[in-house]
């Protein structure tokens, strides 16, 4: 007998409460995987000035940001002073010169924009997948397909011109009205679809990930739940099956990111070094802290709801 046609599904879990499991998933791997990409910006820093006016990519581990260089000096975050022989090295004196609190020094700008694009992307995703079984039944494999494609669409859609808005106000210190009256000149001058400037590029790089990454997440778990004969996933299962499919797709999806990266620096001029280890460092694990956290928020909801159905 299948283990994985036997197990329930968790189907009692309402939208909030799977908005709240996917806020505390992004919340939680922005908390884990930021110093990576802070200790990765520093030791570039040292090698390569940011002068004002230039940008960088800075990833917290669920979407990346550009950042506008602020004026000369090291007051920023990425401009302290320190000489670094490497990553090992970059976090034992970071720690120990500037206090552990230093490794999570470029978390505030980007975790507004980080967790409500992650809240609507899974919850848009598990939405869609319900939907989506009851009418083409459970078996069916390409759900996990449609459905990534379709939430990663929503949300790049929603968060493209709210991150044009934050690149802008972090070049110079606007106020609200000044904002409002760059979006206002911007739109007259170029129209509504100018907000959403970086949206293609974007989307021909996460559109192909999500979709590996959901098809291979399910596929994997459900060849885990098999081997082991379980009829509902543990937290382990759920992350080993993000982080390998997270790899999977990040491997095949590098090509995407270049063209990604190249197109930006046309309209951003920046200066950015891609390659496959560093990629793969930031989103194997947050792709497995992600869902694994995701997972067990609904789990956990799921017993919740199910006791006090039964009370």
């Amino acid at each position: 007998m299948d283990p994985e046609s036997e197990r329930p599904r968790i189907c009692n879990v309402t939208p909030f409460q799977q908005i709240v499991a996917s806020c505390t998933g992004a919340i939680l791997t922005s908390l884990m995987v930021t110093p990576l990409d802070v200790v990765k910006i520093r030791l570039q820093a040292q090698n390569n000035q940011f002068s004002k006016g230039k940008c960088f990519v800075y990833n917290n581990g669920l979407m990346d940001h550009l950042c506008i260089c602020e004026e000369e000096g090291n007051k920023a975050w990425y401009k302290k002073p320190g000489y670094f022989r490497g990553t090992l090295d970059a976090f034992l004196k970071i720690i120990r010169n500037e206090g552990i609190k230093s490794l999570w020094s470029g978390l505030p700008p980007t975790l507004v924009m980080a967790v409500p694009a992650t809240v609507i992307y899974f919850t848009c995703y598990d939405q869609l997948t319900a939907l989506l079984k009851s009418k083409l039944g459970e078996n069916e494999r390409h759900i996990p397909i449609v459905a990534g494609i379709v939430a990663r669409f929503g949300a790049v859609t929603v968060i493209s011109p709210l991150e044009l808005i934050r690149t802008k106000m972090q070049s110079k210190r606007f106020s609200y009205n000044e904002l409002h009256q760059f979006v206002s000149k911007k739109v007259s001058k170029d129209g509504w679809i100018s907000l959403w400037s970086g949206w293609a590029p974007t989307l021909l790089r996460d559109v192909p990930f999500s979709a590996m990454y959901w098809y291979n997440y399910e596929l994997i778990r459900k060849w885990f739940c098999q081997k082991y004969g379980l009829y509902e996933p543990t937290f382990m299962v759920n992350f080993t099956s993000g982080a390998l499919s997270g790899s999977f797709a990040a491997v095949v999806t590098l090509p995407f990111d270049v063209v990604k990266t190249q197109k930006q620096t046309h309209l951003w001029m920046y200066e950015s070094h891609k390659s496959l280890t560093p990629r793969l460092i930031k989103i194997a694990p947050a792709c497995a802290i992600m869902i694994s956290t995701y997972e067990f928020g609904k789990a956990f909801f799921h017993k919740q709801n199910t006791q006090k159905q039964q009370l």
